[in-house]
């Protein structure tokens, strides 16, 4: 049983030397030893070590496809995509709404006939607010040619490829226009990335996405590609469209597959193709093998897609639901995403049998069939955007994502409340109101209790003194936390920020003094997220 008295007390100096030189305690044995030496001892333990060499968290995963809150939230990486993006034509701005809408054409993108608009009305966005852009290149067959409306474009005739839409094409053939003949029947993507690259703000840091979740297009895109899409035919489009982004911006990252969720990983939606195949090792080795015989690498990301399928008391954390199975089912989901201990309950780990454990799942795959692939999720969401639950997940996932070297991710809105989402994206963008934020490179912080408790570390490139924790709480109790930062620098207090309760915000709570062995003992309010800037 865990003892219930806690103290704001530091653990001596003995009970610490139980740590060891190799910082066993982030194991649960550890931390059982130390409560049975001395009744005083802490629910969690976090340790930090800075003595280790830190990893670069790549900027990019602090990402999203909503402007919302772009002041407060700081995201670093600003997306246009989801399913509008399949058939959008740059020409005009007209797109199909697919399964959203009735799969109507109409101007929800953008009434503007200007060329391109859409695409870099975001690219100037992101620039002004020091972000990348991701924009998506269609590469289906066919894009919308209007913005009648209407309903399903399918009730305009058995010819209404050709009355609705425009032929898409990777490559035109010819020179490019500045302005595109919007009166021809064909649109040509290459032309657009080249149209794009002439307009956007000098610096503006621009990635290419091939499509968007084509694994189901026969579903929410069966006007243009009404039969599930195969391995093969899905390499050759990427590879073709890939090839064309790189010939008209030759330093643009390209991001492949933009698959939507686990089965796609897997099969490709039950491709007829698939053989037995897994569809991830088999796209990876195609393009690993384009790149050795070319030369030139095409797909510089593995773009995937990231939904939960967890579930608590039968409910799918996404849902709109923060009753209680659903709360803790959420606030361990990010387990998922590393943890070899940890079985999830939903239909991946009742099929898989073991824990999903999907970064190291996916890294293996890089490693093993493209090194040097970098690894995108374009789209994500744990639900609960409304609640301290959805806090606290998208919280602990950004830490995951920094920790495991993720090149870029991009949080998807469900609901039109998430103003808990956007407050754990500022503990790590902007945790004081002032630009204040978690550092650039990720060191080594474990908690021994990753049921109850998740913490991640920072230091800065161009200050290592400069240490910034995030301490997560998953439990519905206060949680006493011992946190030994193992630093060269000593420190004298730590300002700290908490996100709790019922109201979306970070505020200013006491310092910490830390006891002469650079120790802090911080009580973690029950449910939270706080973010500790050790001086």
């Amino acid at each position: 049983m865990r003892p219930n008295r806690r103290t704001t007390q530091t653990l001596s100096l003995g009970l610490w030397l139980l740590l060891g030189a190799t910082c066993a305690a982030e194991t649960p044995e550890l931390l059982e030893r130390i409560r049975r030496a001395d009744p005083r001892s802490p629910d969690v333990i976090f340790t930090i070590r800075a003595d280790r060499p830190p990893r670069p968290i790549d900027p990019r995963i602090y990402g999203s496809n909503s402007t919302a809150e772009l002041a407060r939230t700081r995201p670093s990486l600003l997306r246009l995509g989801g399913n509008r993006m399949t058939a959008y034509n740059w020409e005009n701005n007209a797109s199909n709404a697919g399964s959203d809408w009735f799969f109507q054409n109409d101007n929800y993108l953008d009434a503007s006939e200007a060329p391109g608009k859409v695409a870099l009305d975001l690219v100037e966005t992101a620039a002004r607010h020091g972000a990348t852009a991701v924009v998506t290149i269609p590469i289906v067959d066919h894009v919308a040619a209007d913005k009648n409306g209407g309903g399903d474009v399918r009730g305009s005739g058995d010819d209404y490829l050709a009355t609705r839409f425009r032929r898409n094409h990777a490559v035109k053939p010819g020179v490019f226009s500045e302005r595109p003949d919007t009166r021809d029947a064909d649109v040509y993507q290459d032309e657009f990335v080249a149209w794009l690259r002439g307009n956007v703000p000098d610096g503006a840091d621009v990635l290419f996405s091939m499509d968007n979740e084509p694994d189901l297009w026969a579903e929410t895109h069966a006007p243009v590609h009404p039969e599930k899409v195969s391995f093969r035919e899905l390499w050759d489009r990427n590879r073709r469209y890939a090839t064309a982004v790189k010939r008209a911006w030759p330093n643009a990252p390209v991001l492949g597959v933009v698959s939507y969720g686990f089965h796609g990983f897997v099969t490709l939606q039950d491709a007829p193709d698939r053989e037995g195949r897994e569809f991830l090792d088999w796209y990876l080795e195609q393009a690993k093998a384009a790149h050795d015989a070319s030369g030139q690498r095409l797909i510089d990301y593995l773009d995937l897609h990231w939904y939960p399928e967890a579930r608590g008391g039968g409910r799918r954390i996404i849902e709109a639901s923060n009753e209680p199975a659903v709360v803790q089912a959420r606030i361990q989901a990010p387990r998922s995403l590393w943890d070899d201990r940890y079985l999830e309950d939903s239909w991946i780990g009742e099929v898989r049998g073991k824990p999903i454990n999907l970064l190291h799942w996916l890294e293996r795959k890089i490693d093993t069939h493209y090194p040097g692939t970098k690894l995108a999720f374009t789209e994500w969401n744990y639900g609960g955007g409304n609640h301290i639950s959805g806090a606290i997940a998208v919280a602990d996932v950004l830490g995951i994502f920094g920790r495991h070297g993720v090149g870029a991710a991009a949080y998807w809105p469900v609901s039109g409340d998430e103003s808990f989402a956007w407050a754990a994206f500022r503990a790590y963008r902007n945790y004081d109101g002032k630009g204040a934020r978690f550092g650039d490179l990720s060191i080594d912080a474990t908690s021994s209790d990753p049921e109850r408790a998740s913490v991640y570390a920072s230091v800065e490139s161009d200050d290592p003194g400069r240490t910034v924790v995030i301490a997560i709480s998953k439990s519905p109790a206060p949680l006493t936390a011992v946190i030994r930062p193992m630093h060269a620098h000593p420190f004298e207090r730590a300002s700290v920020f908490v996100l709790a309760g019922s109201r979306p915000e970070l505020r200013v709570a006491d310092p910490l003094q830390p006891s002469s062995d650079n120790t802090f003992v911080y009580e973690l309010p029950p449910y939270s997220v706080s973010v500790l800037e050790l001086h």
